[in-house]
């Protein structure tokens, strides 16, 4: 299955920065994590500086598949809004998720500082707008909500936006809390860290089966290789989907694009991630280069020769948008690529074990917060392998 449409912004502008030798001896080691992207880069760091003999595995170049492609916006806000997760999982519930998402942004920080990663993470609010008349009221009651609990939010007026931003829209809600990044820099700026550490990395490495037990599980390469191992993390988001008897996720392809640098409206943009309220909605923010990169038009899961027809169609969809809320913006196309994620009915990720899969761990962020959900990932697959319980397992469970 493909991930992304050929070529992302991302693998363009900073091309493959580290590569590994394939898998071409029997190992055996405590973990083997299965998948380099973002995901991936974080479980392992986790595992590997808590003291277990880890191997990281993937059958494509590292950080090469929907780390390539994201846009990286860093947000405790998550797919469902505030109040709608509440009815569905109760208060408490909803308000720990969201807390946790601020949680991570400062943890994902604090590991850039502390491991002296250059990966244009930047601190930025991040703006919801109601993208119609009808859905201001809604989102009205969701800043309201999120005010009573706690939350640094503010209402701004369709007269703030324009004064701040030069746009023309709705009213929003601006959280304080937000930040962007380049993950697949990340990634890769990590994942290298730990191998120069002593951690065993193998890419280009497909695996033919996995055996599963409840004493060990055992993984076969295509090139017939086996990793012996006592536990194993699949951090393969969607693409692990496929593993599993019901479906707990849907498919969606996404569209982005990107300016060309120094584009007019870098200073009002910069510090800002921006969203609406559409279903699906559109999303922009600026890179650490001073461009504008937007995305959105989701649409079902298509393979990558129907994306590919639609990828430019969609990026001038997304142009004209942007070119309506900022009247007055010089946004000169300069990349435009596709990518596929998925979907949970709640928003929320899948964390934690699967009765199917003896010994495995899944970490699947999916949605549009699966990078602050593998920085929860990191805290919670150490519990699991602890026997330690955690509020979060409860909430990101399989058939919940």
């Amino acid at each position: 299955m493909e991930l992304r449409s050929p070529e992302s912004f991302w693998l363009l502008k900073n091309g493959i920065l580290n590569s590994y030798p394939s898998l071409k001896n029997n190992q055996r080691c405590d973990i083997a994590v299965i998948g380099s992207g973002i995901t991936g880069a974080l479980i392992s760091h986790a595992l590997y500086r808590s003291g277990f003999d880890t191997i990281l595995l993937d059958k494509r170049d590292v950080a090469n598949g929907s780390s390539s492609a994201t846009t990286s916006m860093l947000q405790y806000e998550i797919d469902t809004p505030l109040t709608q997760l509440a009815e569905m999982i109760g208060e408490e519930a909803a308000v720990t998720c969201y807390r946790e998402g601020i949680r991570s942004i400062k943890h994902l920080e604090a590991i850039i500082k502390e491991e002296s990663i250059d990966c244009g993470f930047e601190k930025k609010e991040s703006l919801q707008l109601a993208h119609s008349q009808k859905a201001v009221e809604d989102l009205s009651k969701e800043f309201e909500f999120r005010k009573k609990q706690g939350f640094d939010v503010h209402w701004l007026s369709p007269e703030d936006l324009k004064e701040r931003y030069k746009m023309d829209s709705f009213p929003g809600i601006l959280s304080t809390e937000g930040a962007s990044i380049d993950a697949f820099r990340f990634a890769h700026g990590l994942i290298a860290r730990n191998h120069t550490k002593g951690m065993q990395v193998f890419d280009h490495t497909p695996i033919r089966k996995i055996e599963y037990n409840d004493k060990r599980v055992q993984i076969l390469t295509e090139e017939g290789y086996k990793i012996v191992c006592k536990k194993i993390v699949f951090c393969t988001g969607f693409e692990t989907l496929s593993m599993f008897r019901k479906k707990y996720a849907d498919i969606v392809s996404t569209f982005a694009c990107v300016c060309e640098q120094d584009f007019n409206r870098y200073e009002e943009l910069k510090d800002t991630l921006i969203w609406d309220t559409a279903d699906p909605y559109i999303y922009m923010r600026t890179t650490d280069d001073k461009r504008l990169l937007v995305g959105g038009e989701d649409i079902p899961f298509k393979n990558n020769t129907l994306r590919e027809k639609k990828k430019g169609e969609k990026a001038k969809k997304l142009i004209r948008k942007v070119e309506k809320m900022f009247p007055g913006i010089d946004f000169t196309e300069d990349y435009h690529w596709a990518g596929a994620f998925g979907v949970t009915k709640d928003g929320l990720p899948f964390i934690g074990e699967h009765p199917d899969f003896p010994n495995a761990l899944f970490v699947l962020g999916l949605g549009g917060n699966g990078i602050t959900f593998s920085v929860q990932g990191m805290d919670l697959v150490l519990k699991i392998l602890a026997r330690r319980t955690d509020p979060l397992l409860e909430y990101y469970r399989f058939d919940r």
